[in-house]
């Protein structure tokens, strides 16, 4: 008979007691009261708020600039990931703080300033022809500041630990850049890729404090769902915020979901 050995790190059942009853105090309880909360306002009432034409707008803007953001920060988070890691040079350390200043800043004064600079009338703003506030691409422009560090961070530890030799071996060998990058460091990137571009999108879906100030919150134009569930608690309508809070969530669950799975097949491929 073989004996179980016992773990390395003393006191697990009392570490995962805490840690159990701390995610369902911080994390299932809010979403366990929203649950009952929309519950008792009957199906249909619950499908005719989801299904209000503002709300299904909103829903699909908020969708698609997020998913841009995401598209976006997988580009640049990845390039500044790899200037960061792979060269030297003078104020490295301050473009490194600099990418976790979103973290930083209260959003709301990431809104202000974006709001400034991209105004009809602001310091960039007026340099277009077009108007970057209070439309579409306003909120993506926001959304891209703050959901940034998410792709950086998620990537520069890979690349890290990825020795350039590899590189300077396919490039003697007479592979070119693209080719080094998409048979050598994309693969080893991938799953961090997915990671941050899947943290990146949450973190923008579910984004406020930087948005209501660019965006405008027109109507069928530029405003987004976290605006509406504003709205509703300002009209003291509970459930009705609460109804298009949960139809958020099960999106955004099954997009995130999708992603981990995609995640997790990429990381036993790798293993094999």
């Amino acid at each position: 008979m073989l004996l179980k050995s016992p773990t390395v790190l003393p006191a697990f059942k009392l570490s995962f007691g805490i840690s159990v009853f701390a995610l369902s105090l911080l994390v299932l309880l809010p979403f366990a009261m929203l649950l009952i909360t929309v519950q008792g306002m009957g199906f249909a009432a619950f499908w005719q708020t989801i299904s209000e034409p503002r709300t299904l707008f909103a829903v699909w803007l908020t969708l698609k600039t997020s998913l841009f953001a995401a598209l976006t920060n997988v580009v640049f988070g990845t390039l500044t990931a790899w200037v960061l890691v792979r060269y030297e040079f003078a104020g490295k350390s301050i473009v490194n703080a600099l990418v976790d200043l979103p973290f930083a800043l209260p959003t709301a004064v990431m809104g202000v300033a974006l709001a400034t600079l991209y105004a009809p009338n602001g310091l960039i703003g007026q340099l277009f022809p077009f108007k970057i506030a209070f439309t579409p691409i306003g909120i993506w422009l926001a959304l891209v500041v703050v959901s940034l560090p998410f792709v950086v961070r998620s990537v520069q530890p890979v690349l890290a630990e990825l020795s350039p030799e590899y590189e300077e071996a396919a490039a003697t060998l007479g592979a070119n850049r693209l080719t080094v990058f998409r048979r050598v460091l994309l693969p080893e990137m991938l799953p961090a890729l997915v990671t941050g571009a899947g943290m990146a999108f949450a973190r923008a879906t579910g984004e406020y404090g930087s948005v209501i100030f660019i965006a405008g919150n027109i109507p069928m134009e530029s405003e987004i769902l976290p605006l509406i569930i504003a709205g509703k608690f300002e009209l003291f309508d509970i459930q009705g915020a609460s109804a298009v809070a949960l139809f958020m969530l099960m999106i955004s669950f099954v997009i995130l979901f999708a992603l981990n799975v995609w995640q997790w097949h990429l990381n036993r491929r790798m293993n094999r």
